[in-house]
């Protein structure tokens, strides 16, 4: 890695762990997140600060929001994106995991509107289950961040390679000088044991993406590194002139194999250096986040850059509230 790239790892580092949940399962049958919270996305509008999430109720994923006046102490609104109708796409899952935002890292995160409108993307798997099926991405818009409207998916893995041939997951979505960069990660098998990678596809209408042809453009380390099993769940955003990519990194074997924050850096967003840098690492036996530690959502507020991330543990107790659960799966941060 050049020099300047190692200046730059000092600027997007968080080493302060918050060290507790801000956002927690509901443990009630029937809610949405009665199981698992997961996936942050945070954001200011319009004063306040509110946190997209997906809730796990042992069926499949819905979306919901929590709202905050000081990226502490969090709220839930309720849901956001409920399923479909039978026989529909979403079914049994739609995830919203990335609203279309400034570019900037050092930024409240400011929504940007298309035809006045603020602009989603989503991911559904066709199965009831968790993550079952080969899943595929489409937009959604609103005018309000409370009520969004759900377009066709655009995006499947039959029609990209062999890297992507077993499902899709999340994405991220970047407009810049009038291209749209979209990011995503994506399986190359749709039975475990699988290997999953980030790609890259653009376009300038949204309308028609084109893969790019140097996918994927993260690909898993050597047998035995950190980042040999699966990549995923990226976050684009620029410092200076350096684009920055914060993403999940799972290596390992037994009880070591863990997801990790990392990051990747680039100057085109096509051609992307990893900096094999943990940005946030696991915690130990007992911590919120002794499992894993992924799935970034980066704010920056008053100087200080908060890294949301989902925070896995194991359940001391498999009964929790009504529910049976083996694993603890809510959100925290970590801050400069």
């Amino acid at each position: 890695m050049n020099q300047e790239f190692k200046k730059i790892i000092e600027a997007v580092k968080t080493p302060h762990k918050y060290g507790k949940l801000v956002l927690v399962p509901s443990y009630k049958k029937g809610e949405y997140d009665s199981h698992a919270v997961d996936c942050p996305f945070v954001f200011e509008n319009s004063g306040k600060f509110y946190m997209t999430h997906i809730g796990w109720d042992g069926i499949g994923y819905r979306t919901g929001i929590a709202s905050s006046e000081n990226l502490i102490e969090w709220k839930k609104e309720g849901l956001i994106i409920d399923r479909g109708p039978k026989g529909s796409i979403t079914e049994f899952n739609v995830a919203m995991v990335w609203i279309l935002r400034d570019n900037e890292l050092y930024s409240p995160a400011h929504l940007k509107r298309i035809n006045g409108r603020f602009l989603g993307m989503y991911h559904s798997y066709p199965h009831p289950g968790y993550e079952s099926g080969s899943a595929v991405i489409g937009l959604c818009s609103s005018t309000d961040i409370k009520h969004w409207e759900l377009e066709e998916p655009f995006f499947r893995p039959e029609d990209g390679a062999n890297w992507e041939s077993g499902g899709l997951f999340k994405s991220c979505l970047v407009e810049f000088n009038g291209i749209y960069y979209m990011y995503y990660n994506a399986k190359n098998r749709t039975q475990w044991p699988w290997i999953e990678q980030i790609g890259l596809a653009t376009s300038k209408d949204l309308k028609q993406w084109k893969r790019y042809e140097g996918n994927p453009v993260i690909k898993v380390g050597n047998p035995g590194s950190y980042d040999d099993t699966l990549l995923g769940d990226p976050c684009v955003l620029r410092y200076g002139n350096i684009w920055v990519m914060f993403y999940a990194a799972v290596g390992g074997k037994g009880e070591n194999w863990h997801a990790r924050e990392t990051a990747a850096f680039s100057r085109d967003l096509f051609h992307w250096e990893k900096t094999n840098e943990i940005l946030i690492d696991v915690g130990p036996r007992g911590s919120i986040d002794s499992i894993h530690a992924h799935k970034p959502g980066i704010i920056w507020k008053n100087g200080v850059l908060y890294h949301f991330y989902c925070a896995v543990s194991p359940s001391p107790d498999k009964h929790i509230g009504e529910i049976e659960n083996e694993e603890i799966r809510g959100i925290s941060f970590a801050f400069s």
